[in-house]
Formats: C-alpha cells, structure tokens, sequence
C-alpha cells in the first residue's frame, strides 16, 4: 500500500519555533489552550526501535497491527493561531486489546506486538503533524484516548489526551471531565471522526489543532 505523502512523512526539517503575536491579537482570536492532563502510568519506560508517526506498521515486521486504522492529524498552534513550527508531538496508547508496551501493565505478554504503541515527529514550518495509529478503545478503568506530548522549540510544554467524541465513556471518565471544566476545551481534547475517505479503506480520520497557551 502507498502512504500519502502528506501523512506519512518520514523526516521533516525542523522549523525555527515563531513568537507568540502580540497581546491584542490573541486576544482577537479568543483560541482556547489544548488542557493539561496526566501523562499516566504508562509513558514509554523504553523507547521502541522504531519510533516513527506510523504506530500502525514495526519495521521489520509484515504484520500490521489489530484494530481501526486512524489518521491522525493538525497544527500546533498559539493562542493567536500562529505556526509553532519545530514542535516535536508524541504519542502513545494501548494496542486493540487495551495492553500498553509497559512494564507496569498486566498481560504485556498478550500485546500485539505488530503495534509500535508510540510514535514521535517533528512538525513542519507550518505547524503540521500527522500520525497513522489506532482508533482508541476502552480498557477498565479508562475512556477510549490517546496520549500526547508536545515540546515547542521555545521550552513551552504540553501534556494531554485526546477522546473520541460521543463515546459513553467519556463522561465517566473522571480525568476527562476535570479537562473541560472551561467553555471551549472539549472540542480541543475530543476527536471527531469521519471515514479517511481516499486515504485507506476502512480507516477513520480527525483533525486536532493543538494550542499551545
């Protein structure tokens, strides 16, 4: 299968990371920050091989991961909607089965081990990310989420999940509800999906600016 140049960039060149726009101007365009949330149990204790934006395929290996293939993608952004080109964006999250690559996680030996789990890439000059990884799912305890990370080229720092929206889950999820106690935050942490139409069959896609306050 070809991968769409445009979400499976391999290396990108890191942009030098723009300066926040003056005060009257973020104040103009009214953008909410992306909420903090808890990196987790779970964040990497090792880094995999391959640590690429492709979670979906290992190297090495001819297996492609269980699970709904999602496209993930955006912009990390300023409260004033400028490019923060030069971001690194992590993520990482369960495989189909709600098993992450982690010593601390019960039944690792049952994990697909065709799914990388986490990814990383440098954004462009524009801003732009993208990722080809797994629909979430639920697992005890949990709402279906992705975790993520980023690191802006001027030392700001973000730690946070993305949900799909609309799942039951959501709403008793208790670190989910503690993120959107501020107007305009749930659409920041929650994924809309729709059919990656033209993309690949049967996969979803979502857009998600991150704003990076």
């Amino acid at each position: 299968m070809t991968k769409p140049s445009i979400l499976f960039r391999r290396t990108l060149l890191a942009g030098a990371g723009l300066s926040l726009m003056p005060l009257p101007a973020v104040l103009a365009a009214g953008l909410v920050p992306t909420p903090d949330q808890t990196e987790g149990p779970f964040y990497p204790a090792g880094f995999p091989a391959d640590i690429d934006n492709d979670l979906v395929r290992v190297r090495g290996q001819a297996a492609q991961a269980m699970g709904q293939v999602l496209h993930l993608q955006g912009r990390v952004i300023d409260l004033g909607g400028g490019a923060r080109g030069g971001a690194m964006v992590e993520i990482w999250q369960c495989d189909a089965q709600g098993i992450y690559d982690h010593p601390r996680q019960s039944g690792r030996d049952r994990r697909d081990a065709a799914f990388q789990g986490y990814g990383r890439m440098l954004v462009d000059a524009e801003g732009r990310y993208s990722f080809r990884t797994l629909k979430p799912v639920v697992y005890p305890g949990r709402a279906p989420h992705i975790h993520l990370k980023v690191a802006t080229a001027d030392g700001r720092r973000l730690t946070s999940q993305f949900y799909v929206a609309g799942d039951p889950q959501n709403e008793r999820d208790g670190i989910f509800r503690r993120a959107i106690r501020t107007p305009g935050q749930r659409e920041r942490i929650e994924l809309k999906l729709e059919p990656a139409s033209g993309l690949e069959p049967g996969a979803m896609a979502a857009t998600m600016d991150i704003v990076i306050a």
